[in-house]
């Protein structure tokens, strides 16, 4: 593992990154993570992760944490906030994120948005897209960008998120039409599978294979 890049991950702290953080963990990566609080450092530290302090939202906290001496191979970012946070970072902060990759020659960016972003936008309720739309706006910005900076990238979108273990049945398809929730520990199993070359330059949702809405017929997508 010693001489090994970094994994760069960007919302660790809490939810679907902080998943990925134990599986990557679990796996003998080498993680460096950037933290905008000091609140859960200790505990990512205690699990081998390199900690950097900085705000997504501030271009060089963000350069500064990812063009070190030490190489990072990949960024994955679960960045974003609620519709009350104000300033939100899920375009701008990410927007920060990718601008740095490509500066740092990162090999890969693997970016978590969500159902009901870009042409994904049917397969939401009309009401939840509705209450939603200011944050899959800028979901949307940010994943066009991405696709933009000439990046290897792979943007996945879970449905809705659940905390509970995970289930196993965490599946992936490029059919922007398939709804349903899935467990916060399914979509980190399937963002850490995501990092091989099967997953390079696609768009994927991210569902439990049990826990779709209506019984619609569509690909799964294999990463085998």
């Amino acid at each position: 593992m010693t001489n090994e890049p970094y994994i760069f991950l960007a919302g660790a702290s809490r939810g679907v990154g902080q998943q990925i953080a134990f599986r990557l963990m679990e796996q003998n990566r080498r993680v460096k993570a950037m933290l905008r609080t000091e609140t859960t450092r200790a505990d990512l530290e205690a699990m081998g992760i390199k900690v950097v302090m900085g705000d997504a939202l501030n271009v060089a906290d963000v350069e500064q944490a990812m063009l070190g001496d030490e190489p990072i191979d990949t960024v994955i970012s679960t960045i974003g906030g609620l519709p009350q946070d104000g300033q939100r970072s899920d375009f701008l902060g990410n927007k920060n994120l990718i601008d740095a990759a490509v500066k740092a020659n990162v090999k890969k960016f693997i970016l978590i948005t969500s159902i009901g972003t870009g042409n994904s936008a049917n397969a939401i309720p009309p009401q939840a897209m509705q209450a939603l739309a200011p944050v899959l706006a800028e979901k949307d910005q940010a994943e066009k960008h991405l696709i933009a900076s000439g990046l290897t990238y792979t943007i996945i979108r879970p449905g809705g998120l659940k905390s509970e273990p995970a289930t196993g049945n965490g599946i992936l398809t490029e059919d922007p039409n398939v709804a349903g929730t899935i467990h916060r520990a399914d979509v980190a199993h399937l963002v850490c599978e995501c990092i091989s070359e099967k997953a390079n330059n696609k768009t994927l949702s991210a569902i439990d294979r049990n826990m779709m809405y209506g019984q619609p017929d569509f690909e799964v997508f294999s990463l085998t």
